[in-house]
């Protein structure tokens, strides 16, 4: 799906190439790792070792089934992320869920959700912070108060996998909220569409 024209608008295409959107995801990561990170550790470290932590391995299924059901909760957990986009994307959509497309980058193995019409940027950039928030920084923070290991190693994996579209809102950073936005088509980036 192409961009749009809009009369009365300029486009202006801002974009970033995939190995550097792989360098910056980890810099994003690694603040907010090290930010709850350390203090997960000095509060809870004392009460995990790896006896404790075998020891949550729910008894009879063994290593392999426990890999197993890590692996189908982040494969569930990374379609929920793209839901999620969709969802918040639909919200601000004129046209909802039917401007919202599904699909996987297989060139790269990344799933992605596309909204096809433009959005206002603080729309857009609400969109782009849900997974990461929901699925990532919350579960972070629930973790710490709770210090349970698993929810804040599932709040981790998916604050790193967030770390794509934190740099779309560094991407964004010096756009007005009100200007209009759209999904790039083909490539890591967007669209933005400014009053001429």
């Amino acid at each position: 799906m192409e961009s749009h024209e809009i009369a009365g608008f300029r486009k202006e295409e801002l974009t970033i190439d995939m190995a550097k959107a792989q360098l910056m995801s980890l810099i994003y990561f690694l603040p907010c790792a090290i930010i709850l990170g350390l203090p997960f550790y000095f509060i809870w470290a004392v009460d995990y070792n790896l006896q404790t932590i075998i020891e949550m391995v729910p008894k009879g299924i063994g290593v392999g089934g426990t890999m197993f059901f890590i692996c189908v909760v982040l494969m569930g957990g990374i379609v929920l992320h793209e839901l999620l986009h969709g969802v918040t994307f639909a919200f601000f959509a004129k046209h909802g869920i039917k401007s919202i497309k599904f699909g996987v980058m297989w060139a790269f193995l990344t799933p992605y959700c596309h909204c096809k019409e433009p959005l206002l940027v603080k729309h857009y950039i609400l969109g782009a912070l849900t997974p990461g928030l929901v699925m990532g920084i919350i579960p972070m923070v629930l973790a710490l108060i709770t210090g349970n290991l698993f929810v804040f190693a599932f709040g981790l994996f998916f604050t790193l996998a967030a770390g794509g579209d934190f740099m779309m809102v560094n991407l964004l950073r010096n756009v007005d909220f009100n200007v209009l936005v759209q999904d790039h088509p083909s490539k890591i980036g967007c669209y933005i569409y400014t009053p001429v």
